[in-house]
């Protein structure tokens, strides 16, 4: 399942699979050999707030500081890579592990952590979330597309000459941009940006000071500019914020007019992957990132990284994401974050801070019906993207082997696997595994194989975006066509082009690939916050060559959902300017879907399938036009953050040095229970608990909201008052919630939710709870 990318700077095909389990830029955590120098590496120095404004200042003074660790001013020019001196304080520089820990005993001096790497792992969905260009009430029209808004992305970069970045009809420069568009190779920044792309910018110091050499872009057929040579930053960017572009399709499949969530908005790239050994993110470049894009002036951030499991806490300095995406909060800047693909297995879900708004994946109502016609004339119906006029027709085989040999799975086969040639191979997929699919497929073409029929679970099931006939069918269809090879001494086959079928039957499902909850590190945080659609998303890559189909393609993964859920930001951000992100995350949590458009339930794919709950996908699949009045907000600032790092039991000095006051945790540490957020999850109910919640009335002055309980038996919840009502003097009121269990077992979680209406307005929050009874013995 893949297409080839042919960069036009080298010779070199790359294969670009399109697996959801690949397409995030997952980071894995790894250090690479430093080449230069094995005694000294990168190390990041986080000092938190900033002591003053004047960046010169602050910046001679993190060189200062060196200079009394390395000896020299001269050393210490030498040896610095960064100074963040925006949103934050600290900087990164070469030395060695002796004189690291010596730095971190200096005052002012948080934390010192060795820089690490992260490794490298869309026409249909406005419409279906009801974003339709076409309709003059809905959330795009009402906001005037996002304009003035500035999306950031951090990502593989962009290629700023493609149609879908045109700065046709778009409105003048924000004033308050601070940003540039810096030039490099293959990118004139004079020429590269407009008023679509504003600004770009690429991070690369980190990376190559542990590397210890510089980058060669011509062996990681790469460029040492913003430019986008892998196709994913210009996918994600496309998809949140670009403009509109007629007759976009995949060889005619997805035919449609392919635009961004927010196609008044601005964009900003900060180019921080980069393709050394598969792709890396130096956590340096990251955290240099966020600072500029801080100071620079965007108002949302779009993120499709993710940290493996096991994560690290909110406070630990090894991770960029968390406090980068702190600083951004802290300055009014939302940021959203993919939640991964590890799924479907639980405790997968990344970035995982209740400041992020974290995105899960979820399937549209589109599929690529593909007719088999078998020789006995039966037709069946798989999915695939094989386009063209022209079936193919051929001998249909199967692997046959010895019961007392191993089965000839689709993993198994081999490009010297001659028999395969001039036929059309039926294999049935044993593993998960995609990689090692996507190589038994591209083996069937090298052994000169007509064409492939996989048969594997229905929970794991997304057509192939390759020019190779490769269709996809359920184990039942895949033992169907067993049977028919199996009863002829000559089976034949013959596969037509797929065409694109949109609306019901195809209903939609939290992804196969989607990282699931609970949180591994904080459980008492729902997490993800949102789904959004991230399967099979058609959108702009770079011109590479033919192969690519005019320039879009179908790509998957939490990457996709991410810049979905931003570009909505960007709409809320422009309709609504002053809300926090707080109040921009609660809007989008509680008037989220939590059944299928036609009305039937949403289900989680999975080995087996399951309806999903709020740990597939938090509130729900994400409804844009409602949470463009969302009647009450659950909102949120730095002080309440401040005692969620409180309820964590987090060290006082860490918490204040993120913060811009001085912090000192109460003696009763608060309950984690208690944190403002647009949703209740309780991991261990021991005993009858109460929780407070606040409500901010952002609809009608004078509204009156009735609470609605929802739960399974045997779980009681108990809310008080029962009634709020807002005036024009009364905005926001508190509330609790005594929740309490009837089961005398430990068990796994409880769902349900709680509901304010007004008759008009529906508050919905997902209710999590998992009954602890006695010692717990799991």
């Amino acid at each position: 399942m893949g297409f080839l990318l042919h960069d036009q700077k080298n010779t070199m095909i790359m294969s670009f699979v399109l697996v959801p389990l690949l397409l995030i830029l997952n980071m894995h955590y790894y250090m690479l050999p430093a080449l230069a120098d094995s005694k000294r590496n990168v190390y990041i120095v986080y000092m938190g707030k900033r002591q003053h404004l004047d960046v010169e200042l602050l910046t001679r003074t993190h060189h200062d500081m060196l200079a009394t660790v390395l000896g020299s001013e001269e050393t210490s020019e030498d040896s610095i890579v960064y100074s963040y001196k925006h949103g934050f304080s600290g900087f990164a520089a070469k030395m060695t592990k002796a004189q690291a820990l010596k730095l971190s005993k200096l005052p002012g001096v948080i934390h010192v952590t060795r820089n690490r790497f992260y490794k490298v792992q869309t026409t249909r969905s406005w419409d279906y979330l009801g974003l339709s260009s076409t309709s003059l009430s809905n959330l795009l029209n009402k906001s005037k597309m996002g304009n003035g808004v500035i999306i950031g992305l951090l990502d593989t970069g962009i290629w700023p000459e493609l149609e879908v970045f045109n700065d046709e009809n778009l409105g003048p420069v924000p004033s308050r941009w601070r940003g540039v568009c810096e030039s490099g190779e293959h990118f004139d920044g004079a020429k590269a940006c407009n008023r679509k792309l504003i600004g770009a910018r690429y991070f690369i110091s980190g990376l190559e000071a542990e590397y210890g050499q510089p980058y060669n872009t011509s062996e990681n057929d790469d460029y040492m500019s913003p430019r986008d040579s892998s196709g994913h930053g210009t996918h994600t960017s496309s998809i949140a914020g670009g403009s509109f572009v007629a007759n976009a399709s995949y060889d005619g499949l997805g035919l449609g007019t392919v635009r961004g969530g927010a196609p008044g908005a601005h964009l900003a790239m900060y180019k921080v992957c980069w393709r050394l050994y598969g792709g890396v993110c130096a956590d340096a470049d990251v955290l240099k990132a966020f600072d500029e894009a801080i100071n620079d002036g965007v108002d949302v951030l779009s993120v499709s990284l993710a940290a493996d499991i096991p994560l690290y806490s909110e406070v630990d300095h090894r991770g960029s994401i968390p406090i980068g995406s702190f600083h951004a909060v802290a300055k009014g800047i939302t940021v959203v974050c993919a939640a991964g693909n590890a799924g479907p297995r639980a405790e997968t879900v990344q970035n995982t801070a209740p400041w992020i708004l974290t995105v899960a994946a979820s399937t549209v109502d589109r599929s690529f019906p593909t007719p088999i016609t078998l020789g006995n004339n039966h037709t069946i119906i798989g999915q695939a993207m094989f386009t063209g006029e022209d079936t193919v027709s051929a001998a249909l085989v199967y692997p046959e082997v010895s019961d007392l040999m191993p089965p000839r799975n689709c993993e198994s086969l081999l490009s010297n696997d001659d028999w395969m040639a001039g036929k059309i191979v039926l294999c049935f997929a044993s593993d998960c595994n995609q990689s090692l699919l996507n190589d038994a497929i591209l083996s069937v073409k090298a052994a000169g194989g007509l064409g492939v029929i996989v048969s594997r679970s229905p929970s794991n099931y997304y057509p192939y975006a390759m020019n190779f006939p490769c269709l996809q069918v359920t184990y039942e269809t895949g033992t169907q066509i067993l049977y028919y090879i199996r009863s002829t001494s000559n089976p034949q086959v013959r596969l037509s082009p797929s065409r694109t079928h949109i609306g019901k039957p195809v209903s939609t499902n939290v992804a196969y690939f989607s990282s699931r909850g609970p949180s591994s590190n904080a459980p008492a945080i729902l997490k993800p916050d949102i789904a959004a659609p991230g399967v099979q998303i058609l959108a702009a890559i770079p011109p590479f060559d033919e192969t690519t189909n005019g320039a879009f393609a179908f790509l998957s993964g939490t990457s996709m959902a991410t810049p979905h859920v931003s570009g909505i930001v960007a709409l809320l951000k422009s309709l609504y300017p002053d809300w926090s992100p707080a109040a921009i995350k609660s809007a989008i949590i509680t008037t989220a879907l939590t059944s299928h458009q036609s009305g039937g339930p949403i289900f989680a794919e999975g080995d087996p399938p399951k309806l999903a709950d709020p740990f597939d996908f938090g509130g729900g699949i994400v409804n844009p036009n409602s949470a463009a009045d969302p009647g009450l907000v659950y909102d949120m600032n730095t002080e309440n953050y401040v005692q969620y790092l409180c309820a964590m039991g987090y060290n006082n000095s860490d918490i204040f040095q993120l913060t811009e006051h001085p912090v000192v945790c109460p003696s009763k540490q608060p309950s984690i229970l208690d944190v403002n957020l647009p949703s209740i999850t309780i991991p261990n109910l021991k005993k009858p608990t109460i929780l407070t919640r606040t409500v901010t009335n952002v609809g009608p002055l004078n509204s009156k909201y009735k609470a609605s309980v929802e739960f399974a038996s045997g779980i009681n919840v108990a809310v008080r008052p029962e009634t709020l009502i807002f005036s024009s003097r009364t905005k926001t009121i508190s509330f609790t919630v005594m929740i309490s269990s009837a089961h005398n077992v430990n068990a796994g979680y409880y769902f349900g939710s709680l509901t304010w209406t007004d008759g008009v307005h529906v508050v919905r929050s997902p209710i999590s709870v998992r009954t602890e009874v006695g010692e717990s013995f799991f």
